[in-house]
């Protein structure tokens, strides 16, 4: 961050008790954010959870794939165009409440679900409602981002981004696992509530820690008009050309996550696999980027340039491209592994870098921007993949799709404002 800020005394703690500065379990020893992380954790999870119910009831109620998809869209949509609007509030208002009054709007739209579920209404609130959720959700990550760097010593920040960049693969693999399991157990009304508990738990988490500087937004900054805060934090993005750089080194490899998750079926299928087989790979890409996570600190501390991220960048996008051409299972789930790990580590400095270099009164704005832009990313990824295979192939489009990912991480290295900095 561009000045540094009283740490809480919660937030403090010995590493000579508990590990190498800079590491993972360093930066969990301080107890505001390990209980940060436990109620991302468990929010997270129970938004996995949930999402495998929300399909499985509108598929059982209207038996359309185009209900499957629309419903995905809806629930997706809102995070990334109120994103920058989820970075204002970020920036106004204190980011503890914040983030308590995400988690008890969410949970009560959750308990919606179970009325609309347990009532047999209309099948469209369900997508409308699952929307509204993840809408209330825009100013969270702002609020944690910005939170961070002041919850954790500045040597440990990269390994608390790290901590909390694993929470997602780890929560993709128990939620939907645990989902299916409550299915079997009971209606999709039960895993609705479930969801909601899970968002109190966090609400409950939250609130526990103690107020003050840590989630206090900077005053330096006079409230303005909603658009000229939003531009404001844009500028300060734009303004920020080592940032930015990575900013879209990022959106490459969500690009290519978002690619990946089409191309691996027909990866499987051509090895003569079946729908385990389509798991099991996204499962080894997940694996990677837990991997990833844990080298992430390491990475920082060696000086993570824009080299370094280019260097990670072509390890995300090879694979990809070489992934059609693997004859054996064990080839591809090493590949996937690869790229998961690489994506990880692009994802992670990038955050370490925004926290380190952007003023924290435009901070919540800024990372408005850069956040959404990430799931945009996955999102248009998926959406071109099938186009492109249909009109190239598969092996020609992953050649295509992984050159020009290459390509960007090429101009990554080229001299620029700021290049040279390291996180």
């Amino acid at each position: 961050m561009a000045e540094a800020l009283e740490m809480d005394p919660q937030t403090s703690c010995s590493t000579a008790k508990t590990g190498a500065t800079g590491s993972m379990r360093a930066a969990l020893a301080n107890p505001a954010f390990r209980r940060l992380v436990i109620a991302l954790t468990t929010s997270q999870a129970g938004d996995w959870l949930y999402n495998v119910a929300l399909l499985a009831f509108v598929y059982e109620r209207t038996h359309s794939a185009a209900w499957l998809s629309a419903t995905t869209a809806i629930r997706v949509l809102p995070i990334v165009l109120l994103g920058p609007l989820g970075g204002v509030v970020a920036d106004r208002f204190d980011r503890r409440r914040t983030m308590i009054v995400c988690d008890l709007v969410r949970a009560g739209l959750m308990l919606t679900l179970v009325l609309v579920a347990v009532l047999e209404l209309p099948t469209i609130l369900a997508p409308v409602v699952a929307g509204l959720a993840t809408a209330a959700s825009a100013p969270y990550p702002p609020c944690t981002a910005a939170s961070v760097p002041r919850l954790v010593p500045d040597e440990d920040l990269a390994a608390a981004n790290a901590v909390r960049a694993v929470v997602g693969p780890l929560c993709i693999v128990l939620g939907p696992a645990l989902g299916a399991l409550l299915l079997l157990a009971g209606p999709v009304s039960l895993i609705f509530a479930v969801n909601a508990g899970t968002f109190v738990v966090s609400a409950v988490v939250v609130a526990s820690l103690h107020a003050g500087a840590p989630f206090r937004p900077s005053r330096r900054t006079q409230r303005s008009h909603l658009l000229a805060e939003m531009a404001e934090g844009a500028g300060a993005l734009w303004c920020n050309r080592f940032a930015l750089r990575l900013v879209s080194a990022d959106l490459v490899c969500s690009f290519l996550y978002g690619v990946e998750t089409v191309a691996l079926v027909l990866v499987s299928s051509r090895l003569g696999l079946s729908d385990q087989g389509y798991g099991l790979l996204l499962a080894a890409a997940g694996a990677g980027g837990v991997l990833g996570s844990v080298l992430a600190p390491r990475v920082a501390r060696a000086g993570a340039t824009s080299r370094v991220i280019a260097v990670m960048l072509v390890v995300a996008a090879v694979p990809l491209a070489l992934m059609p051409l693997m004859p054996s299972l064990p080839g591809v789930l090493l590949l996937a592994a690869l790229m998961g790990a690489a994506s990880m580590l692009v994802e992670v400095s990038t955050e370490t870098v925004l926290q380190r270099t952007l003023d924290d009164a435009v901070f919540g704005r800024a990372y408005g921007f850069a956040f959404p832009a990430s799931i945009a990313g996955i999102a248009i990824g998926a959406a071109v993949a099938a186009p492109l295979i249909a009109w190239w192939g598969l092996v020609d489009a992953m050649l295509l799709v992984g050159v020009t990912a290459v390509g960007y991480a090429i101009v990554l290295c080229l001299p620029g404002r700021r290049s040279r900095q390291v996180i």
